[in-house]
């Protein structure tokens, strides 16, 4: 149950001027039906995820590292963004100074109408030549479902394709990361359905709690993160965003 105090504190700091930062993890598209890696759906046909995306587990089975993310773009192609994202998109018109983060890869809160968004672990609906061919872009978008042939062959040089997301053990995207850490420089940090458990997406709440800037969470469950936050809302992400949209009142 959310305490109608905190929602009023919380509310009260997220003024029209405010810098406000907001990163989100899979705790936000659960309501849309998309699975998380950990928890009841942390495994596939047997094997840990963690071991599916790797550049070591596509370099063994290419096809059954593309089998588990064919069937995870099916299954989010049938999703829809939930009431976390709307809210999200419309403060993105709402604030002038507002940034949003995502640790997620399906691009829920692009369809939800969220522009600019910055997404750390990159996107399940782009993809890369997986021999980094001289022909081919870094990425490039491609929404096909289902792939014709899996693994998917470079249009440039007929290696495999890749999916354009950042495995285990990969390092994000410099200029990404960097924009990242700018938008720690804010007034409101909210960190909403992460696990608070994958670096270094995980300590962006500590620099901007270091920076001056009131921090929450917002999560069902406790993280490590809960003990350091100022303001802690114990509920789902969309149940506690539209609270606090609806504390905001009509722009």
């Amino acid at each position: 149950m959310l305490s109608p105090r905190l929602v009023d504190r919380v509310s009260r700091a997220l003024r029209p001027d405010a810098r406000i930062t907001v990163m989100t993890g899979a705790g936000v598209s659960a309501a849309s039906g998309v699975p998380t890696f950990r928890g009841p759906d942390g495994l596939w046909k047997d094997v840990r995820v963690q071991d599916l995306a790797s550049p070591e587990a596509f370099a063994r089975n290419p096809r059954l590292v593309w089998d588990w993310y064919e069937w995870r773009r099916q299954l989010i192609a049938a999703c829809v963004p939930n009431a976390a994202h709307d809210v999200l998109a419309s403060w993105a018109l709402r604030f002038p100074r507002f940034t949003l983060i995502t640790q997620n890869v399906d691009g829920l809160h692009e369809r939800a109408g969220s522009p600019g968004v910055l997404r750390l672990h990159g996107s399940i609906w782009e993809v890369g030549c997986w021999n980094a061919c001289a022909g081919a872009p870094h990425r490039w978008r491609d929404e096909s479902v289902p792939f014709p042939v899996l693994p998917p062959p470079c249009p440039h040089c007929g290696g495999p394709l890749r999916p354009g997301v950042v495995w285990f053990g990969e390092v994000l995207e410099a200029d990404v990361f960097e924009r990242c850490l700018q938008a720690c420089h804010c007034d409101v940090f909210l960190t909403v359905g992460t696990s608070a458990v994958v670096y270094p997406a995980a300590g962006l709440v500590d620099v901007a709690r270091r920076q001056g800037a009131i921090t929450v969470e917002v999560n069902p469950e406790a993280t490590a993160a809960s003990t350091a936050v100022d303001v802690v809302l114990a509920d789902r992400a969309e149940t506690a965003l539209s609270a606090l949209d609806e504390a905001l009142g009509a722009p």
